[in-house]
């Protein structure tokens, strides 16, 4: 097991999300970079499903009290294993009472630190993931506080190992996300839809793993700002009357009311993802081929050979 001295400033566990359970109104959850979460539980021979932590802008301090193996992907924080600094994007030892401490942070909002075997916390509705606004999953859907005990799974007996420099680049201070226009683009006026690829915007304090709230211009809607609710993907733009957009990301609501004007393409969630406030973003029209090619090119980056 992993005992939580230290839990940072909002660390969680989380697996792929709790995906077939919306039409109840249970939310997704899960990672908010899922390359990175694939990509550490890859190194560790884990499948990418398994249970790891996501750790936002402060990391914790964990204690193993067996020998376990460990892999840091995602934000580029400082991290030592018993005061030795051990490298990111590669598995690394801890030894039977070592502690794994995180400091500073030089890039990315989000890591996933995840360890061979996965953390065996209890299951709900399908998932390990922690949905903190619906308080489901693991230490009853809230972040760790120090004190948590962390069981880890049994280690896989396939060893295998993605191939190298994998991981993505990060955000410095923004950056630049493709979205498909739609579903509801035409329910606003023309010049909103200019505004939204002409202008930065800027990621507010008011935002957290439900969703970013959005400062920069305002996005008219051509009449009503109301629709029948349907569902909310990740990576949903979302207008509510004020004209100020909120990003829907991976602890979003299963159905909402407000128009759409645009998605977050699926290769581009991940980097949506390492966001935090004070970051800008500025959005780009693509085609539905150009996603595609996008998504197929980067889940190339994390085909896995075998390790003899």
């Amino acid at each position: 097991m992993l005992i939580v001295h230290r839990p940072g400033m909002l660390t969680t566990v989380q697996d792929l999300g709790r995906w077939g359970s919306q039409r109840f109104g249970i939310p997704v959850a899960g990672p908010m970079d899922a390359f990175a979460h694939r990509y550490a539980n890859a190194l560790v021979a884990n499948d990418d499903s398994a249970a790891a932590l996501e750790i936002t802008l402060i990391g914790p301090e964990l204690e193993a009290d067996e020998p376990a193996v460990c892999a840091v992907t995602g934000a580029r924080f400082a991290v030592t294993v018993n005061e030795n600094a051990v490298p990111l994007d590669t598995a690394f030892d801890v030894p039977r009472g070592g502690r794994v401490r995180f400091g500073a942070r030089a890039a990315g909002a989000r890591a996933t630190l995840a360890v061979r075997g996965g953390f065996d916390v209890p299951v709900s509705y399908g998932s390990r993931a922690t949905s903190l606004v619906s308080r489901i999953g693991p230490f009853g859907g809230r972040s760790l506080r120090a004190g948590d005990v962390l069981p880890v799974g049994a280690a896989p007996a396939r060893h295998i190992v993605p191939p190298p420099n994998a991981g993505m680049p990060l955000p410095d201070r923004g950056a630049r996300l493709r979205v498909l226009e739609g579903p509801h683009a035409a329910m606003f006026e023309r010049s909103s839809l200019e505004l939204l690829y002409a202008e930065r915007f800027l990621v507010t304090p008011q935002s957290n793993r439900m969703g970013y709230r959005l400062d920069g211009p305002r996005l008219m809607h051509a009449g009503s700002s109301d629709i029948l609710s349907d569902a909310t993907p990740i990576g949903s733009l979302q207008v509510p009357p004020s004209g100020h957009p909120i990003l829907l990301m991976a602890d979003r609501q299963t159905t909402g009311g407000y128009p759409k004007i645009a998605t977050v393409i699926s290769a581009d969630l991940p980097l949506a993802g390492q966001l935090a406030p004070g970051d800008w973003i500025e959005f780009a029209a693509v085609s539905r081929a150009e996603a595609l090619t996008a998504l197929k090119r980067q889940q190339r980056q994390l085909q896995l050979e075998p390790w003899p």
